[in-house]
């Protein structure tokens, strides 16, 4: 709390950061969250917030034939699944940071799991989080599946 000698009465410094933060939001045109790092799933598709700023969403398709799987960034191909021997994927053509590339790669990598084996929903996102904390991304939190955005 800081006292404001325009307002004459104390001000909650965490409301003044999350007015600070949309008004970034809102001017520079990309969304700016409560929360500093997340997964954030709605039906297949998926956002990763890293920083305070949401990049997605990832998903995926089948291929035409159905003998494959395409991953999507933002409705574009970056990547197939053809076969255990045959995994193609590139994002580089987006300038994603890091740390998006690499937590985005293991999710829909552990997605790709699960469907391929059957797995529920529940068990491969148990999965998920395994994975991510050995592989040093604790930080990133799974949300439940929602319309709702990383805002508390």
């Amino acid at each position: 709390m800081i006292y404001s000698p325009f307002c004459f009465h104390l001000v909650d410094t965490r409301s003044l950061t999350l007015m600070a933060l949309r008004s970034i939001s809102l001017y520079s045109g990309s969304f700016v969250l409560e929360g500093t790092h997340g997964i954030r799933f709605e039906g297949t598709r998926f956002w990763v917030l890293h920083r305070r700023r949401e990049f997605g969403p990832f998903d995926y398709e089948w291929s035409k034939d159905f003998s494959g799987v395409e991953f999507m960034y933002h409705d574009q191909k970056f990547g197939e699944y053809c076969s255990a021997e045959e995994i193609f994927a590139d994002l580089k053509q987006f300038s994603l940071p890091m740390r998006v590339v690499e937590v985005a790669s293991l999710t829909i990598g552990m997605v790709l799991y699960g469907i391929l084996n059957g797995l529920p929903q529940k068990l491969w996102r148990e999965l998920l989080r395994q994975r991510l904390d050995e592989s040093g991304f604790q930080r990133f939190d799974i949300r439940e599946e929602g319309p709702e955005r990383f805002a508390s």
